[in-house]
């Protein structure tokens, strides 16, 4: 679970009104000594840069310095903000034998502790902070964020200029969003979340951005019953494909049958390549014959042609849910009246759009991916699965938003979308919620080629090749 400043900032306030004054500062700023030291690997001869800046951030940073010293490393703090700086902190650490200096003096490190901006700060650095993070960037040791990496959006994960670029980011209380999602994503480095007892202040607090662990994936993936066969554990209809895209067929319905139903339906041009690769799967060459279906998967490789449309309007006129990916958004995109007809279902739908796909249907993203794809759903009445390092998907009317935390760049590669989209319409099939359904998919599919890159650069086939073994692990 992720939460907004906003409610961290609550959060906070409850707690200290109940707790000694500086209680929550030291829980913090002990985590984060200790994962210096980890960092490290040693104490007695390191030699740890503190990066302090105004308020709590850099207190927290003053304090972890205090606590190093302690234990034997030695310690030095670039006040970046000398005027504002925690005077109870830095008291601390000079009693402690830190010790003041200015940036042009730091010649080595073996840790730097980011304690410049903490989660009250948004928009690009402030000019006199810019040469700190620089010339932070300049010495080889690996940086520890305290809260988020200065220069990084903790609400939306947006970096406008200079940023930190973290090893390890420390987060006192509670995930902040913009380690999750965007640019934050990639500068955090590895997040660890450190109990300061903001847990019971949080419990009924909407969060801003759910992430599903292996461990929830064991509890939501679809397993058959003793009462079950084939028909009651969910059919799914697949339509891609076609004669020039006739491999999109083959990835969808592949990964269609491994999502937990009990049967797949296929109706398109590629029918003969899809039953000669997949002999147990029902094929026909249109909608209207494919028979009955409790969800559709509906665009990889579909084309644009009138057989398209019409296969795309069919679908939109069923009362199941239906996963719409690649031609079909492209249709929605060029037809107004099929994108009229998406609005007006009273059926749950998902669209799976990559970042040009998006702004063909919604306009610009801008830099708060999670804001952008609430606007979407909300816009179509869709659940939006919006696709990238960490993909979001938002629910209509308010609803949860997720942010997948599994995944590879190696996954940026043709037809593994194909295989995202068949996953999930299987799913739904199965009887999931929609934003869970794209959200359990997303988490398969990233585990998927997390695997795969094991072993090499990934392909689309190497996912459907890597996906039994991750539902049977996670199950």
């Amino acid at each position: 679970m992720a939460y907004s400043v906003e409610q961290i900032r609550a959060a906070e306030r409850s707690v200290l009104a109940q707790v000694p004054d500086g209680a929550l500062m030291a829980k913090a700023a002990r985590a984060v000594a200790t994962r210096a030291l980890d960092l490290l690997g040693f104490g007695y001869g390191a030699r740890a840069v503190l990066l302090v800046g105004a308020g709590d951030n850099g207190g927290d940073a003053l304090y972890a310095g205090a606590d190093l010293r302690r234990r034997g490393v030695s310690v030095e703090a670039v006040l970046a903000v000398p005027d504002r700086v925690h005077p109870a902190a830095l008291a601390a650490f000079r009693a402690c034998g830190g010790r003041v200096v200015e940036l042009a003096d730091v010649s080595r490190a073996d840790v730097i502790i980011d304690g410049l901006v903490g989660i009250g700060a948004s928009g690009p650095l402030r000019d006199n902070l810019v040469p700190v993070v620089r010339r932070a960037a300049e010495l080889p040791a690996p940086v520890l964020a305290i809260d988020v990496p200065s220069g990084v959006d903790p609400d939306t994960g947006a970096v406008a200029g200079e940023a930190v670029h973290a090893a390890v980011t420390v987060c006192p209380g509670g995930l902040k969003p913009g380690l999750l999602v965007g640019e934050g994503r990639v500068r955090a480095g590895r997040v660890e979340l450190v109990d300061i007892g903001l847990g019971p202040a949080l419990a009924d607090a909407q969060p801003a951005l759910r992430r599903l662990t292996d461990r929830d994936l064991a509890t939501m993936l679809p397993r058959p019953e003793p009462g079950d066969d084939k028909y009651t554990r969910g059919v799914v209809g697949v339509v891609a494909g076609s004669a020039e895209y006739p491999g999109a067929a083959q990835l969808a319905v592949g990964s269609a049958r491994l999502g937990g139903v009990g049967a797949v339906r296929y109706a398109g041009y590629a029918y003969v390549e899809v039953s000669r690769a997949h002999p147990d799967v029902l094929v026909s060459d249109t909608v209207a014959l494919a028979g009955r279906v409790q969800a559709w998967t509906i665009g990889p490789g579909l084309g644009r042609d009138d057989h398209a449309r019409a296969s795309l309007r069919a679908v939109l006129d069923s009362d199941v849910p239906v996963l719409i990916d690649a031609d079909g958004l492209n249709l929605l995109a060029e037809d107004g009246a099929l994108a009229q007809l998406l609005r007006e279902r009273s059926a749950p739908s998902v669209l799976t759009p990559h970042d040009r796909e998006f702004e063909r249907l919604f306009g610009p993203i801008g830099t708060d991916r999670v804001a952008a794809a609430r606007r979407a759903a909300d816009r179509v009445g869709a659940v939006v699965l919006l696709k990238g390092f960490a993909t979001v998907i938002a629910a209509p009317s308010s609803g949860p938003v997720f942010v997948n935390g599994t995944g590879t760049p190696e996954l940026a590669t043709a037809g593994s979308g194909d295989v995202l989209s068949g996953l999930i319409g299987s799913l739904l099939a199965a009887g999931l919620e929609p934003a869970l359904a794209a959200a359990v998919g997303a988490h398969l599919h990233g585990r998927a080629g997390e695997r795969a890159a094991q072993t090499g650069p990934v392909t689309a086939p190497d996912l459907l090749g890597e996906l039994p073994g991750v539902i049977a692990e996670l199950r």
